[in-house]
């Protein structure tokens, strides 16, 4: 009566090579039955409904990525509190301990909301949520090159950023 078990490699082995060919039969299926008429509408960007403008290699300043990151993180974190919400309501739970389990659960998310609030104070005292940031104050320092000779030099270093800027366009 030897029976024979597939070992735990065979069953991953399996399971992957079921996997890859769902993969492969959906992708198929899809390339079948879409149908193939591209024009040069369906061929531009799209980028949020508008037509794109100028070159697409333009550098984004790094603060919307920052703020967004931001919305993100509050916007999960308070998805958080629905399922916290329903389970601190049960009357049930709260009645089987006593009353501790929705103290614990309270204060709970009262830390979890501490976290959040001190994340965000932590964002805005580094100044990641103003849009417009102040120019830097530029630090005084005792050097016997003049001051003239560095405005020459950086209004010379503008000008050949704004030639090369000119020629990628």
């Amino acid at each position: 009566m030897a029976e024979n078990y597939t070992s735990d490699f065979g069953t991953i082995l399996l399971f992957l090579v079921g996997g890859a060919i769902f993969v492969v039969i959906g992708m198929l299926t899809s390339r079948l039955i879409r149908p193939d008429n591209p024009n040069a509408e369906k061929l531009t960007t799209y980028e949020s409904g508008e037509e794109p403008i100028g070159n697409a290699w333009v550098q984004f300043n790094p603060r919307f990525y920052v703020v967004a990151l931001i919305f993100i993180i509050f916007d999960v974190e308070l998805a958080f509190l629905f399922p916290w919400a329903t389970v601190f309501g049960r009357k049930e739970l709260i009645e089987a301990t006593g009353g501790l389990w929705g103290w614990f659960s309270l204060a709970e998310m009262f830390i979890f909301i501490g976290v959040l609030v001190l994340g965000l104070a932590y964002a805005w005292a580094k100044g990641h949520l103003d849009w417009i940031k102040p120019k830097p104050i530029l630090p005084k320092s005792r050097s016997k090159i003049p001051l003239d000779v560095y405005q020459k030099v950086n209004a010379r270093h503008e000008a050949k950023n704004k030639v090369s800027r000119n020629t990628e366009v």
